[in-house]
């Protein structure tokens, strides 16, 4: 058989060493993955600041003949003449009320009262808003009527000028402790006469007078 024929090896440099030229592998660590290496995540972009919120709307001025006539005739007693969203209303002094209602019932024919409702403001020296929502037929139009007064003061009945006021005035006694001096029968109308309290004041505690009362009277434990 021919002899078999070998390529010869390059000659290695003097000294016997290899090249610095000439590229070493180096030994494997370990296993080669052939997952592809992960690259870190860009960073995420901080989120928009949330868009201002739209201003609500606001009372503007009422100006009308009738403001004018009050203002007129009661001065500084007449506080204010607003309209907000449409609503036209006055606040005036607690101490002319009983005069103003009569003139917008006999003078400018607000001859139907709609509602009377209360507000409570704890923070506020005068913690309560009456309010008197009025109506006329011949004119079509409604306004509001609102005081303010102290934990305790008394406001006149309006009992003799709208008969409806009879279960009005009750609600506001029964759910704010508000008297309305005059009141031909001002009684609780919705909550039994021995409740305690008075629950649509914002200090009032709902589940611990109900646990008391349904105890006392029914001599079971409230489901609260």
């Amino acid at each position: 058989m021919p002899e078999e024929i070998k390529s010869p090896s390059p000659p290695l440099p003097e000294g016997g060493q290899k090249s610095a030229a000439e590229p070493t592998v180096p030994a494997a660590a370990g296993p080669v993955s052939s997952t592809p290496a992960q690259t870190p995540s860009a960073a995420v972009p901080p989120k928009p600041a949330a868009p201002a919120k739209p201003a609500g709307p606001t009372p503007v001025p009422w100006d009308s003949p009738l403001v004018t006539k009050f203002k007129r005739q009661y001065g500084s007693g007449v506080r204010e003449a607003s309209s907000y969203l449409g609503q036209n209303y006055l606040a005036v002094d607690a101490s002319i009320i009983t005069e103003v209602l009569t003139i917008l019932r006999d003078q400018e024919q607000f001859d139907y009262c709609v509602d009377i409702t209360a507000a409570h403001y704890p923070k506020r020296e005068k913690q309560f808003d009456v309010l008197w929502i009025l109506y006329s037929f011949a004119r079509n139009e409604r306004m509001r009527v609102k005081i303010q007064i102290a934990d305790g003061d008394a406001v006149p009945s309006s009992f003799s000028l709208w008969p409806t006021a009879d279960w009005l005035e009750r609600e506001i006694y029964d759910m704010f402790g508000i008297c309305f001096e005059g009141h031909p029968n001002l009684k609780r109308i919705l909550l039994p006469d021995g409740w305690k309290g008075f629950p649509l004041r914002k200090d009032y505690s709902i589940i611990q007078q109900d646990q008391e009362w349904v105890k006392i009277n029914l001599g079971i434990e409230s489901g609260q």
